[in-house]
């Protein structure tokens, strides 16, 4: 299973997904570390075009390895989002903008989530996770 936890820089993402990979036993892949990894950091819309297949792939990786992966990336455009084709959605919009004014100007609010976190609370993971378990129950994953 991939879970996706997209937002604007600041939103939370990185907040949420830490503790809640743990809580699901599953793998943290963090866009930061990864591009840092691939030493590109590019935020042009083809730079996160590539950031976002780069980011399936390592997810996918992990799915085939049996886990839970749990990333975290901006993920700002439909397109990025298609091409990373989550299995479960987070969006953290938590922030009406970021401080990075190329990132507000790309960034397209998502047209659909599984689970939209709109105010931040410290417990997001834990009641982030019923919420999954009962989706992988449906979804039979």
């Amino acid at each position: 299973m991939k879970v996706l936890i997209l937002g604007l820089p600041g939103s939370g993402k990185t907040t949420l997904a830490k503790p809640f990979s743990e809580l699901v036993g599953g793998v943290h892949i963090n866009a930061d570390v990864v591009r840092t990894s691939y030493d590109d950091w590019d935020f042009s819309l083809s730079g996160r075009i590539r950031q976002s297949v780069r980011m399936k792939h390592l997810a996918d990786g992990v799915v085939m390895a049996g886990k839970i992966a749990v990333c975290d990336f901006i993920c700002p455009t439909e397109e990025a989002r298609r091409n990373f084709n989550a299995d479960f959605t987070v969006w953290m919009d938590t922030i009406d903008q970021s401080r990075f004014e190329d990132t507000n100007v790309i960034f397209e609010p998502p047209v659909t989530v599984d689970y939209h976190i709109k105010k931040w609370f410290d417990d997001a993971h834990e009641q982030l996770m019923p919420v999954v378990k009962r989706w992988m129950d449906i979804a039979n994953v």
